[in-house]
């Protein structure tokens, strides 16, 4: 079995290569290939990963690889965790977002937008690369905006078995299972344990939580709303929460308070990019120093936590058949009746061999239902406009967002875009 990791030289890297170590017994793992265009960044992170895997007794073989053919040829595999543009790219993001009175964010509002522009054209080029190089490969897309890049993948490129990856819907179930256990006093396995959870990527609603099939959420939401009450700083107030009845996705706090996060905007620097940005100079230092074989603690402050035990948990379940349920990015399918089939949303679904089968659960009503039918407008047209250098189609996905700018600064907006990423976008300047 081969792997291949294109944006190989990412400081997520190293979390993923423990993350395969960890289920050396159950995945016939022969060689993890490490692709990246930097060729700096793959060297330092390549030759932390190589050191960890030889202190495991070197299960597997690592390349190292700057050629995304060679890279991707004979893959069973395939994890996309690009970042074009890198860092730099993401804190023009933010700022520009603050430059015009929005939201500056990576994967919401106009910051997202750019990102996404950026990040479709180049993934679908991976994934044409896949269908001739690596024909039945399982393709993990973790590159943000994570939903929408995937959206794009079933839409322009028939053929790719993909999967959309990200670590929120992990990471809330293993905060509610510790909630559990501090309830109970029963450690729970995660194996055991299902979040209900729908809506899109960085756009979902948690609304239950089951343990060995037994439905845990009116037990779990009562305490949520408790801890809530007694945290300084929590990220909810209760009067939404109560209001909804379900606990909403971290990122949903860009869109109900928006004025809060404008207001947090004034402060920068550092933005969250910036911030980023030293803590991955910290990390890769970390990562040169010979003596190091195991994940440093540093790694905890570059976020993403959980992301290695999903990504290598769905390939161990796809493999081996397992048929357990996560919460990832995939076309509806049916399975969220009075949503469009050809939506991709994010939700729980079985991984077995024949692949991964979103599960038939109940649709949003209300506000939450409202909400997703407008971002996912949004995100079908920036999908047309990143594909195409469709600039009306550009436009149209700034009106549609909630977090867009008012309908006379669209122009304004579309234009700083298109000029902040110039060199990379080149089917809008063709």
């Amino acid at each position: 079995m081969k792997i291949t990791v294109i944006g190989g030289g990412s400081t997520y890297t190293p979390e993923l290569v423990n993350g395969f170590l960890k289920r050396k017994a159950s995945l016939p793992l022969t060689e993890l290939c490490l692709m990246d265009i930097d060729g700096e960044r793959l060297a330092i992170v390549g030759g932390f990963a190589r050191r960890m895997i030889e202190a495991a007794g070197s299960p597997f073989s690592l390349t190292l690889s700057g050629d995304r053919a060679s890279a991707l040829e004979g893959a069973s595999y395939v994890i996309n965790q690009i970042r074009v543009g890198k860092m730099p790219a993401r804190r023009a993001d933010e700022y520009l977002g603050m430059r015009h009175g929005l939201v500056g964010q990576e994967t919401t509002g106009v910051g997202g937008m750019a990102n996404a522009l950026r990040t479709i054209p180049v993934t679908l080029d991976i994934a044409e690369d896949i269908r001739r190089l690596a024909p039945g490969a399982l393709f993990l897309n973790f590159a943000n905006p994570a939903g929408l890049v995937t959206e794009a993948l079933f839409r322009y490129a028939p053929g790719t078995r993909a999967v959309g990856v990200c670590n929120v819907g992990i990471t809330t179930k293993m905060r509610l299972l510790e909630l559990w256990e501090k309830m109970t006093g029963e450690k729970v396995d995660p194996g055991r344990a299902e979040l209900e959870t729908l809506g899109l990527n960085h756009l979902t609603w948690h609304r239950g939580f089951r343990i060995d099939g037994r439905e845990l959420w009116p037990k779990l939401f009562p305490a949520i709303l408790e801890w809530m009450r007694a945290e300084k700083d929590a990220d909810w107030d209760i009067g939404t929460l109560e209001t909804l009845g379900m606990v909403p996705n971290y990122y949903l706090r860009y869109y109900y308070y928006t004025s809060r996060i404008l207001g947090e905007q004034k402060k920068w620097p550092p933005s969250r990019a910036e911030i980023v940005m030293e803590i991955e100079k910290e990390l890769l230092g970390r990562y040169s120093d010979p003596r190091l074989t195991e994940l440093p603690p540093e790694l905890m402050k570059r976020g993403g936590a959980f992301y290695s035990e999903l990504a290598t948990h769905v390939i161990d379940d796809h493999w081996n058949d397992r048929g357990n349920v996560h919460v990832i990015n995939a076309r509806n399918g049916g399975a969220v009746a009075g949503w469009p089939d050809d939506w991709v949303l994010e939700l729980p679904a079985r991984v077995d061999a024949q692949g991964v089968h979103p599960l038939a659960t109940r649709a949003l009503g209300g506000a939450p239902a409202g909400l997703v039918v407008q971002v996912k407008e949004y995100e079908l047209l920036t999908v047309e406009a990143a594909v195409k250098g469709d600039r009306r189609s550009l436009r149209e996905a700034l009106l549609a967002h909630p977090l867009g700018p008012e309908a006379d600064k669209v122009g304004a907006v579309a234009d700083d875009i298109l000029e902040t990423n110039r060199k990379y976008l080149p089917r809008f300047f063709a």
